[in-house]
C-alpha cells in the first residue's frame, strides 16, 4: 500500500466494493491511517491489499463513498472527466422546451454526496458531504471549463445539507458569477419561477418532470387535487392541459405563494384553480368532494431505516382516504421519495390500503425518477423515487 491515506477491510468484506457498490460501511473496516479526518480522500484495499478504490472519509455508520474505482491520478483530470460525462448524458436526452434539469445526480453520476441542478444557465451545487464540499473548488473549476460560456454564476447552497458541526462555518452564497433571484426557467414549454436561495432543496423537484408530463395526458377534463404541491408543478400541467378545475394544496404558505406567482407567470389567473393552505391528512378527513384525480407526492415520510416501519404506516393512511375519495373510474396518482422504502414495500403498502378500502384497482403504471437523475447499476439505492398510477373502480 502506498502513503495515501487507506482504509483495509476485514477479510470477506470486499464483496460489494468489488461490485462496484460505492458504500464501505464502518463495520467492514480493519484497520485505517490513523489521524483521518472527515472529508479526506482515502484508498480503500482488500484484506490481500488490493486495491479496490478512493473515495471520501466520513467517520460515520457510512465511512467511505467511494468516488471512483480506478485510481486517480489529477484530482482536477478526474472531476472535469465525470463533469463532461454528465453533461454528455443530459446531451443525449429529449429535454425540449425544458432548460432546468439535472446536471449531477449523486452516486448516479459516480459522484456520491454531491447534486449539482442546472436553471437555464445557473448551477445549484449541494454537498451532503464534507469531502464533496471540501472539493468543491476543483468541481466549480471543471465545471466551467466543460461547460464554459453556458452558465453565468454557480452558487452553493450547501449550508442545510451537510454535518451541522462542519456546516457552521458554511454560508450559502455565490461561488461563481451573480444572478437576481427568482429565475424564469422552462420545462415542457411551462414557465416556472425557482428560487434556490429561499426554496426547498436546489429550489424545484426536477426529478417529477416526466410524471408531470404523464399527468397531463390523463388531465383533460377533470377535477385535480394536488397535495403536497409544493409550487404547483402537476397543477400547472393539468390546467396546461385542460383540466376542468385544480386544486393545489400545501401546509406551507409559501409554497402557496410559489403556485400562484407560477399561475401568474403563464397567465392561468383566469382557469378554474384554488390554491389552498393546509395539511393534507386533515382535508382528506374533512372534504366531502371526490376528484377524477388526485397526486400523492409527500415529502421523504422515512429518513432512516428505524423510521421505515412509521412511514408506511403514514403512507397507508394517506393512501387509503385519497382511494375513498377518487370518483369512479378516476386515477391515483401516488409517490414515494423515501430511499429506505423499496418499491416492493411501497406497492404492499399499496395492496393493504387497496384492502381496506375495498375497491377495485388497477396499476397503469409505475414510475420512477426523471431521466438526468440516472440510477447507478450497481447502487439500487440511487433508484429513489417510486410511483404507481392507480385507476380506481
Amino acid at each position: 500500500m502506498n502513503t495515501n491515506p487507506f482504509i483495509q477491510l476485514k477479510p470477506g468484506k470486499d464483496a460489494p466494493v468489488k461490485r462496484f457498490h460505492p458504500w464501505v460501511f464502518s463495520g467492514a473496516i480493519a484497520k485505517q491511517s490513523p489521524q483521518l479526518q472527515d472529508g479526506d480522500w482515502v484508498n480503500v484495499y482488500s484484506s490481500r491489499e488490493e486495491f479496490l478504490g478512493t473515495g471520501h472519509f466520513h467517520n460515520g455508520s457510512i465511512a467511505v463513498k467511494i468516488i471512483s474505482f480506478q485510481a486517480i491520478e489529477s484530482k482536477q483530470a478526474f472531476w472535469e472527466n465525470r463533469i463532461q460525462n454528465a453533461w454528455d448524458l443530459r446531451a443525449l436526452l429529449p429535454l425540449e422546451k425544458t432548460n432546468a434539469f439535472r446536471l449531477i445526480h449523486g452516486e448516479g453520476d459516480g459522484c456520491p454526496g454531491l447534486i449539482m441542478d442546472l436553471y437555464k444557465d445557473v448551477l445549484v451545487f449541494q454537498a451532503h458531504t464534507i469531502g464533496m464540499h471540501r472539493d468543491r473548488d476543483e468541481i466549480v473549476e471543471a465545471v466551467k471549463k466543460v461547460l464554459g460560456k453556458k452558465i453565468k454564476a454557480i452558487y452553493d447552497k450547501s449550508r442545510e445539507t451537510l454535518p451541522t458541526e462542519y456546516a457552521q462555518n458554511c454560508t450559502n452564497d455565490f461561488v461563481f458569477g451573480e444572478v437576481a433571484v427568482p429565475y424564469k426557467v422552462q420545462e415542457n414549454g411551462i414557465s416556472f419561477s425557482i428560487n434556490w436561495i429561499t426554496g426547498q432543496k436546489t429550489g424545484f423537484f426536477i426529478d417529477q418532470r416526466e410524471n408531470r408530463a404523464l399527468l397531463a395526458k390523463y388531465a383533460k377534463g377533470k377535477s385535480v387535487l394536488n397535495t403536497f404541491c409544493y409550487s404547483g408543478g402537476f397543477s400547472l400541467y393539468a390546467l396546461e392541459a385542460g383540466a376542468a378545475s385544480v386544486i393545489s394544496l400545501d401546509a406551507s404558505a409559501k409554497a402557496i405563494d410559489l403556485v400562484n406567482a407560477n399561475i401568474a407567470l403563464n397567465k392561468m389567473q383566469d382557469l378554474q384553480h384554488e390554491a389552498i393552505v393546509g395539511e393534507t391528512l386533515p382535508y382528506l378527513k374533512a372534504n366531502e368532494d371526490e376528484f377524477d384525480i388526485i397526486v400523492l407526492d409527500p415529502p421523504a415520510f422515512a429518513k432512516s431505516m428505524n423510521a421505515k416501519h412509521k412511514a408506511l404506516q403514514g403512507y397507508q393512511k394517506i393512501n387509503e382516504l385519497a382511494l375513498r375519495k377518487i370518483k369512479k373510474n378516476g386515477l391515483l396518482f401516488t409517490y414515494s421519495c423515501s430511499q429506505v422504502i423499496t418499491r416492493d414495500l411501497f406497492y404492499n403498502m399499496l395492496v393493504a390500503a387497496g384492502i381496506a378500502v375495498g375497491r377495485e384497482i388497477q396499476v397503469i403504471h409505475q414510475m420512477t425518477q426523471s431521466p438526468d437523475h440516472p440510477i447507478n447499476l450497481f447502487h439500487p439505492e440511487s433508484n429513489y423515487l417510486k410511483g404507481f398510477v392507480l385507476k380506481v373502480l
